[in-house]
């Protein structure tokens, strides 16, 4: 071959370019390599976003129960009719009735992995700081999305710019298997393919309540499942004012939370779009129980307050409530990373004389302490934890702290970094002897740590090694409407627009001007 070759090239010089294309056609022929863009992995299993929660009468799918199946060997889930039937519809059309239904899992594995990878933020002590993180992702063009899987985080594409100042850790694996919920019968296991809907002839029996539906069994964004009740606004808050407030309540108080809880939900519909519903059950949003407590008083609060709400610029505000402020109200950014608004400010709660002997701010320890040892003229003093004392020790902190207080050696040392306007703690720091990096923990991620302490309105008492005292007042975050003082202003003959002012000022009472929609 290459002495035909050689050959070649000599006729060619007497031959012309024909010869040339002979040689040409017996090269091997070479082309440029292709450009092959990265393919970006998926954060996370996809599923379909929930409706948008808009209209006249708005709908919501709420969780009853989430995690479901999380692996092939998780707790059976089971369905009980309250009366009557059941009927439960797969994907596939095939339907079943009866008085109840149990359903197992199983494992399935995929004909080809699904790779994912993401860059996490978190985790968060709650959702409204992990929205604030997921905003400020946003900021920068990234599609961030909140994430719940255990706790509050936010999950980005792989790659992603990051904000400034904010700690990520990247995550990649692939998912293999699925876990697919059975339904078993008398014939034997049947695997069911999601969403499976439920309806019930007369309610299902869930936690001991009783509830309409209908309901649904859908994925979610980890590979489990969760039941959901779609449930309009108004039924929604059956289950929900009696068991954040109490049944008992003066009318202008149950007035004041069933404005607030629909708020709230329509202002949080977007709380669980990653898992494809809109809102939980329990107190990660607000508590939904059995709407069978709502008695004649509270439905009269929901039926004269119909869909009305409290908005600023024709939105729902973020209307944050509690259980009592300790006689002083909160700044949203004392609770959460948020922006300032104009309705979530720190102030006095209580009469002229209690405003004047408390004025803001109420930085300095000295100021608290004097805050924390009065209760004449405060609304909401008759609380149970109005004024409250805790003990911290070095083996409590530690064990609360987990791995996080490993490097720190005792003893250990506890110290209020920074308060806030009303008092309130917004830096505490746990130290070692050692020169091993301090633990801070800031706004609610110290009472989510800090499991013990009702509110961060305390001071700090040293009892000796790794004991404290802590003297504090309030339940809850502090921001909004405090509910023990709404039930103190309704028994003086407040209206309800009038609390709410009192709590929101500067936010509108009454209906939107156009129909509520998701975020």
């Amino acid at each position: 071959m290459i002495r035909l070759l050689t050959l070649t090239l000599l006729l060619c010089m007497g031959l012309g370019c024909r010869a040339r294309e002979q040689v040409d056609a017996l090269q091997p022929t070479v082309t440029e390599p292709a450009v092959v863009e990265p393919v970006q992995r998926a954060t996370h299993s996809s599923v379909a976003d929930p409706p948008p929660v808009e209209g006249p009468e708005p709908v919501l799918w709420v969780a009853l129960d989430d995690h479901l199946g999380a692996a092939a060997s998780a707790a059976p889930l089971n369905l009980r009719a309250f009366a009557g039937s059941l009927t439960l519809r797969d994907a596939t059309g095939e339907q079943r009735m009866g008085p109840g239904f149990a359903i197992t899992w199983r494992s399935v594995p995929l004909d080809r992995p699904l790779p994912l990878a993401r860059r996490i933020a978190g985790p968060y002590a709650s959702f409204e700081s992990a929205d604030r993180v997921a905003s400020r992702w946003r900021d920068l063009g990234v599609a961030a999305e909140v994430a719940h899987p255990m706790e509050w985080e936010v999950w980005a594409p792989e790659g992603s710019p990051v904000p400034e100042d904010l700690a990520v850790r990247d995550w990649q694996g692939s998912l293999t298997s699925t876990v697919e919920p059975v339904l078993q019968t008398p014939e034997g296991g049947r695997t069911l393919q999601g969403p499976v809907s439920i309806e019930a002839s007369d309610g299902l029996l869930w936690a001991g309540g009783r509830f309409e539906g209908p309901f649904r069994l859908q994925r979610d964004a980890y590979g489990s499942w969760t039941l959901v009740e779609q449930v309009p606004v108004e039924r929604y808050l059956e289950g929900v004012v009696p068991h954040e407030i109490g049944a008992g309540s003066p009318m202008a108080a149950l007035q004041a939370q069933t404005v607030l809880a629909r708020t709230w939900a329509l202002a949080n519909s977007h709380r669980f779009s990653i898992d494809g519903y809109h809102l939980c059950s329990d107190t990660q949003c607000q508590v939904y129980s059995d709407p069978r407590h709502a008695g004649a008083a509270v439905r009269e609060a929901i039926a004269a307050t119909q869909g009305k709400l409290l908005s600023l610029n024709n939105q729902p505000i973020s209307a944050v409530y509690h259980a009592t402020n300790g006689g002083m109200m909160a700044a949203g950014p004392e609770a959460w990373a948020m922006q300032p608004t104009i309705y979530l400010r720190p102030k006095p709660d209580g009469d002229e004389g209690w405003s004047n002997r408390h004025p803001l701010p109420l930085q300095q320890r000295q100021a608290v302490l004097a805050l924390l040892a009065d209760r004449s003229g405060a609304y909401g003093q008759r609380h149970p934890r109005f004024r409250w004392t805790r003990t911290l020790s070095g083996p409590g902190l530690r064990q609360a702290l987990g791995a996080a207080a490993e490097p720190l050696v005792s003893p250990l040392q506890l110290k209020v970094l920074e308060r806030g306007a009303s008092g309130r703690v917004l830096t505490l720091q746990i130290s070692g002897s050692s020169d091993a990096a301090p633990v801070t923990l800031k706004l609610d991620a110290i009472r989510r740590t800090l499991r013990s302490l009702p509110s961060t309105l305390f001071v700090l008492e040293p009892q000796g090694d790794e004991r404290w005292l802590v003297r504090g007042g309030g339940f809850g975050h502090g921001a909004g409407l405090s509910q023990a003082g709404a039930i103190d202003l309704a028994w003086r003959g407040w209206p309800v627009e009038r609390i709410l002012s009192h709590y929101y000022p500067g936010t509108v009472y009454g209906p939107l001007s156009t129909p509520a929609q998701s975020p």
